[in-house]
């Protein structure tokens, strides 16, 4: 039996499954059964489910077991949880404290509307609980606005640390209980955190890792409901894409963020940005164009600045960078020009902004740029004035893009004609040392 000796049913679960005659274990069996088929990861013991029998909870179980207990038996479980109901006549009642009774007729509607009134004002407490409250929604947004901020100028290995700490704090209210404003502030914080631990595990060169990170931080953006994040993470899978040698995928996932209007901010920018990029590597240069196009009218009509911003910003110099590289992939002297021509701004743009806010990976990948453009027309001076100052960085700090990067310029070196120059040969050496140090923890934050 359920319950051991027969005694009176303390809980309507008790009395349900005495009315099916189920034991503990085999409710144990239908309830695992029932979590593998909704997909929920709820385990419960025998004694676990003694004290539902007993009525013995402070309140109600994990919302993913009160989800399981819900499908098997279609009641909520708040009733099934709460008092047995009392059997007259053979009709079922609920068991309801103080209440008169006068006749059969009269019975009847006091029960129900009693039933009613309780079943209601039990639903009521259930929904205003909460584990989440304005304090510590605003402290998750500072938190994130802190990263972000910092992100571009600081050691990537620290950074992942903090962030995987935050999301699991997220996600762990989230599987509590809390209005659905709440949740959804809770869901735009979790998107941004996983968004930017994509970044991050690019950074580190885990991309494989870095996509999951991406697919979660897209799903917690739906649920969110927030456009400017959904197109954000749309841009970093295709810049994921762009760098694990599939343009094709990065041009369609570009395609796929730009359907998605941001509320404000510079999303559809970068997406451009980088569809140009992987459109280029491909060598369709009439969409080249019309996608750098597309990211100048984009900016133009930007309404509002990135929230929460830093990281998450598209700035000019960035812009003006990737068309440096997609100028770069199309070849050929005058698209040259046009990269060196691009790629210096960039670098001046950069070089502006204050040392503690500058983005390095992405000015070291500027200087790389300029160097390649440099290197197209044999001006081997120019071309190592940039990969030193890269590699005093990379010596620091360095990221998986731009080891990829010079690993691309060490094939440009190895041409027949550098082959013997001394400069070349120098630089050729320089770059491999840098590329074959062991990668260390202090990874400078930078994916491009």
């Amino acid at each position: 039996m359920v319950a051991g000796k027969r005694g009176p049913d303390r809980t309507r679960l008790e009395q349900v499954l005495r009315q099916r005659r189920r034991t503990v274990q085999e409710f144990c069996v239908e309830f695992h059964a029932a979590a593998r088929e909704l997909g929920e990861s709820a385990v419960i013991s025998h004694r676990q489910v003694s004290r539902w029998l007993g009525g013995q909870l402070g309140g109600l179980p994990h919302p993913a077991t009160c989800r399981v207990l819900e499908r098997m038996f279609s009641t909520s479980a708040e009733e099934l949880l709460g008092p047995p109901r009392r059997i007259e006549s053979g009709v079922v009642r609920p068991v309801l404290a103080g209440l008169r009774v006068q006749g059969d007729a009269d019975v009847s509607i006091e029960d129900e509307v009693a039933a009613a009134a309780v079943e209601s004002a039990r639903f009521a407490q259930f929904a205003e609980q909460s584990n989440v409250g304005p304090h510590v929604l605003e402290q998750f947004r500072a938190d994130v606005g802190r990263i972000v901020t910092t992100y571009p100028n600081r050691p990537v290995h620290p950074l992942f640390a903090e962030l995987r700490v935050l999301r699991d704090r997220v996600f762990a209210l989230l599987e509590g209980r809390q209005p659905p404003a709440r949740s959804r502030e809770l869901y735009l914080v979790g998107g941004v955190v996983c968004g930017v631990l994509a970044n991050a595990s690019f950074d580190l060169g885990w991309l494989a890792a870095a996509e999951t990170q991406a697919r979660t931080a897209f799903l917690c953006a739906e649920f969110a409901g927030c456009n400017s994040l959904r197109s954000w993470i749309r841009g970093t899978q295709s810049l994921i894409a762009y760098w694990d040698e599939r343009p094709r995928d990065a041009v369609e996932l570009a395609a796929q963020g730009w359907a998605y209007e941001p509320e404000s901010g510079t999303p559809r920018v970068r997406l451009a940005s980088i569809e140009a990029r992987a459109l280029a590597r491909l060598g369709d240069r009439r969409a080249t164009v019309d996608a750098l196009g597309r990211a100048d009218r984009a900016r133009a009509e930007v309404r509002g600045e990135d929230d929460p911003g830093g990281l998450m910003t598209f700035p000019v110099a960035k812009q003006t960078f990737y068309s440096a590289s997609a100028w770069l992939w199309l070849g050929d002297r005058a698209n040259l020009h046009q990269a060196e021509r691009a790629a210096t701004e960039a670098v001046r743009l950069y070089d502006q902004e204050p040392s503690q806010h500058r983005r390095l990976g992405e000015l070291s990948l500027a200087r790389l740029d300029l160097a390649m453009a440099r290197l197209g027309r044999d001006d081997l001076e120019g071309t190592a004035e940039q990969v030193r100052a890269v590699l005093e960085v990379a010596e620091r700090r360095r990221t998986d893009s731009v080891v990829r990067r010079l690993r691309q310029l060490v094939q440009l070196l190895q041409r027949p004609h550098l082959r013997t120059t001394a400069l070349a040969l120098e630089l050729r050496e320089q770059v491999s040392a840098c590329c074959d140090a062991p990668s260390r923890p202090e990874l400078v934050a930078g994916a491009s």
